[in-house]
């Protein structure tokens, strides 16, 4: 049971610091700092943009830690 627990908390971590990677690595690719642009300009299309492209990292990094 404590098996378990452990797997589930290593992998969730592990998904997330992946998942913060994969936005670091977008962050510096594009020519704009996109958490100012979409908090202070209010830029919707960016956000949507950004969710898509996390929801995306997401999937796959959780298809590769699910198999």
């Amino acid at each position: 049971m404590i098996h378990m627990i452990v797997n589930t908390v290593v992998f969730a971590v592990l998904g997330l610091a992946i998942m913060l990677l994969g936005y670091l690595v977008i962050e510096k690719l594009t020519p704009e700092k996109t958490w100012r642009e979409i908090s202070e300009n209010k830029n919707t299309a960016l956000a949507i943009v950004v969710a898509s492209l996390i929801l995306g990292i997401s999937v796959i990094i959780s298809a590769a830690i699910h198999g």
